[in-house]
């Protein structure tokens, strides 16, 4: 898990990097400019780091399946080499998924005007700027979206299932046991996936919520995703009640 954990920050921490600093920048100028190749090379790291997110985040879904589904052969199914190519093919995928996004963007005529209604570059924002009939291209952005993230959430919920299934027979204190080690995996999914599959998975078009939900996988689950793993770890909690009793001391002392 905490092999995967790794990737995750890692992967949090480029994708968030792709928006947040052209975001704040912007919010302290009074004309928000980017260029073409600039808007392009957003729109590529960013599908290709929040693909690997996603894949990710399945990825960890099935981990969770093995550690609470076969205990005793999780060291053996779950093993270093398995994990490097997990990460491979997460790698692999998020590289396919953001290449063919980004070069039917780059095939497309813009002649109109070229004023994105979103705080950042993507696919349907930029394809409402296309001077040109974009219905196929729409349909294929939504092809390639659906089975590259409507498909590991598939996978990500049988995971769920079968985990339900399997702990059903299980005495209460050890079901409550499994559970809690789903439950910031799950945290993270919701805020990640469902905004994400609220925006992707339909027509394509731009709705005026999208910068909204839009929010929340590109800054606010990144930014939240080490707190909420953070508190799921027993040391780490203990350390920072530690230094939460040790601050009131310190605050409660007396002066003289």
């Amino acid at each position: 898990m905490y092999f995967f954990l790794n990737f995750l920050a890692l992967s949090d921490l480029c994708y968030t990097s792709t928006v947040t600093p052209k975001l704040l920048s912007d919010l302290l100028k009074e004309r928000n400019t980017i260029s073409y190749s600039s808007c392009m090379a957003q729109l590529f790291i960013m599908h290709f780091f929040g693909e690997i997110e996603v894949l990710l985040l399945t990825v960890m879904a099935y981990d969770r399946y093995v550690a609470i589904c076969k205990p005793l052969h999780y060291t053996i199914i779950m093993n270093l080499r398995k994990c490097n190519a997990l990460m491979l093919v997460c790698c692999v995928g998020a590289f396919l998924h953001s290449f063919v996004q980004t070069f039917l963007t780059i095939t497309l005529p813009f002649c109109g005007p070229s004023e994105i209604d979103h705080y950042f570059c993507d696919v349907y924002p930029v394809l409402k700027l296309a001077c040109t009939d974009t219905h196929l291209i729409g349909t294929l952005f939504i092809a390639n979206t659906g089975i590259i993230v409507f498909v590991p959430f598939v996978v990500l919920m049988l995971s769920y299932v079968l985990i339900l299934y399997t702990i059903r027979v299980y005495p209460p204190k050890s079901r409550s046991k499994a559970l809690s080690t789903c439950s910031s995996h799950i945290t993270v999914v919701v805020l990640f996936f469902v905004p994400a599959l609220l925006i992707y998975i339909r027509p394509a078009a731009t709705l005026p919520e999208d910068k909204v939900f839009a929010l929340f996988y590109t800054i606010i689950a990144p930014m939240f995703n080490p707190l909420i793993y953070t508190l799921r770890n027993t040391e780490m909690k203990n350390a920072l009640v530690k230094l939460w009793c040790q601050n009131l001391l310190f605050i409660r002392r007396p002066l003289f």
